[in-house]
């Protein structure tokens, strides 16, 4: 079975640096692949894709070499399974609040007798390559997500579930959750109490032995992020980076042409 090279960055110390595809696209998601990531994640929660979309989508970018991830709907045994068959090497599960939503999880993610993951990897059989049912626990990878404020009153019992592999920050979430709405939802926090809470959920996966992953919206707080401790960092996405580059270019347009035409308008009345 091909190896799963996130295993093989954090043994070494290395961290890792993730993509983000909400567009149900093979093209666009072959594209992200290509840009270097360590890892990418399709996101099957808020992205706007179903399964059908999914798996041409890790077909397209199994030639990348990046570790390909999914962030499932929910915590529900059949569509994390299906994802793993799909060819996903690691799931990032949503609104893990429990010990015992973490456990739930965790049994989905491996064969027995480590888990309760049913057996029928249809796809992946051929991705991973050879020898995929003895080798596919010790290759897959779960991160459960932490992002309200009864996980982040539960966090060491989470981080402390046999099998877990790493807790996953959703900022967003997180943030509305703990300030009930107070302050708005987004990336990249710099308050605090958000600061705070970051900073305790990654000190519960340090004392467990586990990884931790944040979502970030720059390179900046994502190295920031990294320089904390943390092992993933998942800077924007596809969605964002296409808007962001469109918006720039039409900007910087709108610049140029505006500054053209004022110099015409100067040039024709000194000619007058």
């Amino acid at each position: 079975m091909i190896p799963n090279k996130l295993k093989s960055l954090w043994a070494a110390g290395r961290p890792a640096i993730n993509g983000w595809c909400s567009i149900g696209n093979p093209f666009t998601a072959e594209i992200m692949a290509a840009q270097g990531f360590d890892s990418v994640t399709v996101d099957m929660q808020h992205g706007a894709l179903d399964f059908s979309c999914a798996l041409p989508m890790f077909q397209a970018m199994r030639a990348s070499g990046a570790v390909l991830l999914a962030r499932v709907p929910w915590n529900e045994p059949g569509v994390i399974m299906k994802a793993l068959d799909a060819g996903a090497y690691g799931i990032i599960c949503p609104m893990v609040n429990t010990a015992g939503d973490a456990a739930a999880f965790v049994k989905c993610l491996r064969y027995p007798p480590q888990g309760e993951r049913s057996f029928g990897p249809t796809r992946v059989s051929f991705a991973a390559g050879a020898n995929y049912a003895a080798e596919a626990n010790d290759n897959m990878i779960g991160l459960a997500m932490i992002e309200t404020a009864e996980a982040l009153a539960n966090v060491d019992a989470i981080a402390a579930t046999p099998g877990l592999d790493g807790l996953y920050i959703g900022p967003s979430d997180l943030t509305l959750s703990l300030t009930r709405g107070r302050l708005a939802p987004g990336l990249d926090r710099e308050e605090p109490e958000m600061v705070q809470a970051i900073q305790t959920i990654l000190a519960a996966a340090r004392r467990a032995g586990i990884r931790a992953g944040i979502h970030c919206g720059t390179p900046e707080y994502a190295a920031r992020a990294i320089g904390w401790g943390f092992d993933l960092t998942t800077v924007g996405g596809d969605s964002r980076f296409l808007a962001a580059a469109a918006g720039a270019a039409v900007a910087r347009f709108r610049d140029l042409t505006r500054a053209e035409a004022e110099h015409a308008s100067r040039s024709e009345r000194g000619g007058t």
